[in-house]
C-alpha cells in the first residue's frame, strides 16, 4: 500500500484542518449544548467542496479519491463529530449509491445539488424493532400505475429532520425476504412523507436524528434505484462506505481526546512535577497513541483498497470496529487523566466521551462487525 500522500491530498487535508479549527472547534461545545444543527457550517463546507469529496465532478462533487475523503473527514471529526457525520452521510450513504447504481437522470436531479451542498441527503434503512437485521424490512412498497406507494417508519435517520431527499429501502416482495427489497429516492415534499420524532441523544447532539414516517407516500417509478429486488445488495454496498466514514469519525474523536489529555498532562502538576512524568500516565499515553495509529492505518488501508477497486468489506469492518472501540478507550482514558476536570464541561473530553459511544452502534454494531469479519475470514480460508 502506498503510504505517501499526493500534493492534492495534503492540500485538502490542510484546508480541512484549517477550516475545522477555525470554524468548527470554537463552536462545537455550544452546538452540543443547544442540539442545534450546524447549518452554517454545512453551508461553508459545501463552498469548500467537502460535502461531495468522492463524487465525480460531472455530478457536482470534487472528484477525489477515498483516501482524500478520510483525510478531510478526520480533521472535521476532530473538531466536531456532529458536523462530521452530517458530511459523511451526505457523501457516502446518499450520493455514492446513486452515482454507482442510479441513472444519469437520477444523478442530475438527486446527486448534483447534494454533492455541491445546495441540498442535503440521508439514508433510511433502520426501522423500529429491526435494528441491524437489515433483511427484515417492514416498510412496504406497492406498485400502482406509474408510482410506488410506500408505507412504514424509518428510525434513527441521521440528517432526517433537515434532509431534502433520502435513500429509502422497502419490501416490494415479502416472500423473497432480502431479495425482495428495493431502493428508492424519496423527497421530503412527496405526499405522505413526514418527519417523526426528533431524538435527543447522549452524544453527537448537533447532528439531527429523527424517525421518518411514510404514510401512503407516493414515489414516482423513475425514483427506484436499479431494479426491483436489488435494494439489499445496494444497501450492503453502501454500508461498506458508511463504515469507512464512521471509522474515520471515531479516529477524529480519538485524536482530539488524545491531544487534550497529553497537553493537560504536561501542564498539570502533582507532587512537584508534571503528571506526564509519572509512569502510570505514560502507559496511558503510550496505549492511546498506539491504538490511534493502528486505527489510522486500518482506515487508510480500507480507503486505499476501495480506491483500487478491491473488495474491502472485511477491511472496512475491521477499521470501523477497531477505530470505534479505540475512540471509547481513548476518550475514557482522557477523562481519567484529566480527573475531576475530565468530568466537567469546562474541558471537551466529556463530550468526546459521549460522542465516542455512538461509533460502536451505528452503521452496524461492534457485534455485527465481528460477524462480518469472521464470515469473510472463513470464506477466504474455504476458497
Amino acid at each position: 500500500m502506498e503510504m505517501t500522500l499526493s500534493e492534492e491530498q495534503k492540500m485538502l487535508q490542510q484546508m480541512a484542518h484549517d477550516f475545522a479549527q477555525k470554524e468548527l472547534a470554537p463552536k462545537s461545545a455550544e452546538l452540543d449544548e443547544s442540539e442545534k444543527f450546524p447549518a452554517d457550517a454545512v453551508k461553508k463546507m459545501a463552498e469548500l467542496g467537502l460535502m461531495g469529496i468522492t463524487i465525480p465532478v460531472e455530478w457536482g462533487g470534487a472528484g477525489m479519491d477515498n483516501l482524500a475523503y478520510v483525510l478531510a473527514l478526520e480533521e472535521i471529526s476532530a473538531a466536531c463529530a456532529s458536523t462530521a457525520v452530517t458530511m459523511s452521510v451526505n457523501d457516502s450513504l446518499y450520493c455514492a449509491p446513486i452515482v454507482n447504481f442510479g441513472t444519469d437522470a437520477q444523478k442530475e436531479k438527486y446527486v448534483k445539488p447534494f454533492a455541491s451542498g445546495q441540498k442535503l441527503g440521508a439514508y433510511a434503512l433502520s426501522e423500529p424493532g429491526t435494528g441491524s437485521d437489515a433483511a427484515n424490512q417492514r416498510t412496504v412498497a406497492v406498485k400502482k400505475g406509474n408510482k410506488y406507494i410506500l408505507n412504514g417508519t424509518k428510525n434513527f435517520i441521521t440528517n432526517g429532520p433537515d434532509a431534502d431527499a433520502m435513500m429509502v429501502f422497502a419490501m416490494t416482495d415479502k416472500e423473497k425476504r432480502h431479495k425482495g427489497i428495493s431502493a428508492f429516492i424519496v423527497e421530503k415534499g412527496f405526499s405522505g412523507y413526514s418527519v417523526g420524532k426528533k431524538e435527543h441523544k447522549l452524544g453527537i447532539r448537533a447532528s439531527s436524528t429523527s424517525s421518518i414516517v411514510l404514510d401512503n407516500c407516493e414515489v414516482p417509478e423513475e425514483n427506484i434505484i436499479g431494479k426491483e429486488g436489488g435494494g439489499f445488495s445496494i444497501a450492503m454496498w453502501t454500508l461498506d462506505g458508511g463504515r469507512l466514514g464512521i471509522a474515520t469519525q471515531a479516529l477524529g474523536i480519538s485524536r482530539a481526546a488524545f491531544e487534550v489529555a497529553v497537553r493537560y498532562s504536561t501542564e498539570r502538576e502533582a507532587f512537584d512535577k508534571p503528571i506526564c512524568e509519572f509512569e502510570g500516565i505514560q502507559w496511558k499515553i503510550a496505549d492511546m497513541a498506539m491504538r490511534i495509529d493502528a486505527s489510522r492505518l486500518l482506515v487508510h488501508r480500507a480507503a486505499w483498497m476501495k480506491d483500487k477497486g478491491m473488495k474491502y468489506s472485511k477491511e472496512a469492518a475491521m477499521a470501523k470496529l477497531f477505530s470505534s472501540e479505540t475512540a471509547n478507550f481513548v476518550a475514557k482514558e482522557a477523562v481519567q487523566i484529566l480527573g475531576g476536570y475530565g468530568y466537567c464541561k469546562e474541558y471537551p473530553v466529556e463530550r468526546y466521551f459521549r460522542d465516542a459511544k455512538i461509533t460502536e452502534i451505528y452503521e452496524g454494531t461492534s457485534e455485527v462487525q465481528r460477524i462480518v469479519i469472521a464470515k469473510n475470514v472463513l470464506k477466504e480460508l474455504a476458497s
